[in-house]
């Protein structure tokens, strides 16, 4: 659902420049650093992320068709701005901005490995537990066929204090996305809106899950998302 985002993106640059007098040369590094930030992210999304899963729990079909019309609306709009229908799309209409760009770079890069570590802790969980199987068959004599899904409360990083440390770290993650390109970029700050209305309600309702599955004491003072607040 998510292989179309970078497409797009890359069929924004190649043909909106030139509907407006550009060539992809007066595309400022800005903008190609803009690009390869939402590109980067995706190509780990789309295509790390299904390889370095253990397991992968099946997704009904409507689910799976609006994430993809979700993700290729939001490539569109982010891809036009970054492409040249933004206010800013030359070296000239940059200037000035460096310090806020490093910065945005700076947040967006943290983030990114955050979310890359966290998503590695909870897969960790799923690894062990195909370890623990395995062996468990290798024992008896047994051909596993499949791995019995197993909860474990995640301990590791930012797992210590929220339950959904990786949605947090994605919305700095694009947070950062947004900051590069400032505060006229209003596709990157609506992207961050929808992540977070979207993401907030099932944090709310997993923390709510793992309360039910593990009781109030073993989750201790964790909250869902926010580190001390939500």
């Amino acid at each position: 659902m998510e292989i179309p985002g970078p497409l797009v993106i890359l069929y924004c640059l190649a043909t909106i420049p030139p509907s407006l007098g550009l060539t992809v040369h007066d595309l400022s590094w800005t903008n190609w650093t803009l690009a390869g930030m939402y590109i980067t992210h995706y190509i780990y999304r789309a295509i790390a992320y299904p390889i370095l899963q253990p397991t992968m729990s099946p997704i009904h079909a409507l689910p799976f068709l609006g994430a993809a019309a979700f993700n290729v609306i939001n490539a569109l709009s982010i891809g036009g701005w970054i492409a040249g229908y933004g206010p800013r799309h030359t070296v000239d209409d940059w200037a000035g901005a460096l310090y806020r760009i490093e910065v945005g770079l700076v947040i967006w890069g943290w983030s990114w490995l955050a979310v890359m570590f966290h998503d590695d802790d909870l897969r960790e969980i799923r690894r062990a537990a195909l370890r623990m199987q395995r062996e468990k068959a290798e024992k008896e004599g047994k051909k596993i066929e499949g791995v019995d899904k197993v909860y474990m409360i995640p301990k590791n990083g930012l797992f210590h204090f929220v339950l959904h440390a990786h949605y947090f770290c994605e919305w700095f993650e694009w947070l950062g996305f947004w900051v590069v390109g400032g505060l006229d970029f209003v596709p990157a700050r609506n992207f961050l809106m929808n992540e977070v209305c979207t993401m907030l309600p099932r944090a709310l309702g997993g923390r709510r899950w793992y309360i039910e599955r593990f009781g109030e004491e073993k989750i201790g003072g964790r909250k869902a998302v926010i580190p001390g607040l939500l």
